[in-house]
Formats: structure tokens, sequence, C-alpha cells
């Protein structure tokens, strides 16, 4: 297995990430946001993703967006081919992408939002810390690329300050001591807590509008 920066030679698994994400999506039923093979080919020839190989199949895959003119940095549409997934990829993949981008554009702050609790664990591992979505990045481009998570409509009655996602970021001028980052662990029943009660909150009052 090889984890290593995605080119234009590997455009011909462009078509297959895409069918992979859209795949994922379905089942969580919450929305990696769909892209097409064009797209996934323009990240790649840009030097913007990491692709996992074993030999010539694929395994995973994930991409840089950059926001806000290259202040915020997102990695965005991470996937592993079911034949890979439990057995730690998803974490190799997340710290290779974060490690390029961090020596890519060395004073963005790097973010994410997630409604996976695995993904929450990976990042908060890598230094990202919960935070609310007012201190993302207002560029309305990265929004609209929620647009076909079905949670959509609660992102918008909410004017963008909330939703069933959670955010992290990852800011390198607030850098933790390393004894504190040992010390500190991931609290995942506190996020699915958190979770149960966004969805209370949001579904309820989706019914109560509909009534």
């Amino acid at each position: 297995m090889k984890i290593i920066i995605a080119n234009k030679s590997h455009a011909s698994y462009a078509e297959e990430i895409c069918k992979n994400i859209e795949e994922s999506a379905k089942v969580r039923g919450t929305g990696i946001a769909r892209r097409t093979p064009e797209y996934i080919i323009s990240k790649m020839e840009k030097g913007n993703a990491v692709i996992a190989l074993d030999g010539e199949k694929f395994a995973g895959f994930c991409y840089i967006e950059t926001w806000s003119h290259e202040k915020y940095v997102a990695n965005s549409g991470l996937i592993v081919h079911p034949d890979y997934r439990k057995h730690g990829l998803a974490k190799d993949i997340k710290k290779v992408i974060f490690k390029h981008s961090r020596e890519k554009y060395p004073h963005a702050k790097i973010f994410g939002i997630t409604t996976g609790l695995a993904v929450m664990k990976i990042n908060y591992e890598l230094g990202y810390q919960p935070v609310t979505f007012s201190e993302l990045t207002d560029d309305e481009a990265f929004w609209k690329g929620c647009q076909t998570c079905k949670n959509y409509d609660v992102l918008t009655r909410t004017e963008h300050k909330m939703c069933l996602c959670t955010g992290m970021l990852y800011d390198p001028a607030k850098k933790e001591p390393e004894k504190k980052k040992k010390e500190s662990k991931f609290n995942d029943k506190a996020f699915q807590r958190l979770k149960h009660i966004k969805q209370t909150l949001f579904y309820k009052k989706e019914k109560v509008e509909n009534e």
C-alpha cells in the first residue's frame, strides 16, 4: 500500500473515486458534496490531492480545497474503498493530506465539517479543535458545496450558524504544547450527545413547522 501525492497520471481513477464518494454519502445519509470526475482530475493536476493505491488498485483518496484567498484550507472528499475499510487507512490518508496541506499552505487555517465520529477523532489527534461555524470561512462557494446534503435546509434556516455537522479547525498560530496534546483525549460520548441534541432540536423544529 502506498499513499502518494496524486498527479495527472492518476486521472483514470477519477470516475471510481466519484462513485465511491457518492455511495458513501448515501449509506451515511449525510452529504459528502458530490464531485465530478473533471473536478477530481483538476485537483490531481494541481497537486492538491493524495491517493492510496494497492498496486494498481484504488484504495483511498482525499483532496485539498482553498478558500478566502488561501487563508483557509479544507481536506475534503476523504474516501476509502469498501475493501480497505477498518484497517486504519483513513487515518493514514488524513495524516498525509494534512502534512501536505501544512507544507503547501503553511499559514492557512485547516478546517472541516463532519458528522462522522471517526473523522472527528482523527482531526482531533492532528490538532483540530471543535469550533462554531462563525470561525470557519465565510466564502459562499464553500457553503454551496453543502447543497447536495439532505440536511442543507438546516444550514440555511440557521443562516450558516449551525447544522448537524461539527466544525473543526486547526490554527497554526495556536499550537498546543505537546504535553497538553498527549493528555487531552477525544471524548466521543460527548460528541455523540451533541449530535443527538442537534438531531432532536432540528427535526423537532421541522416537524412543528410542517404541522
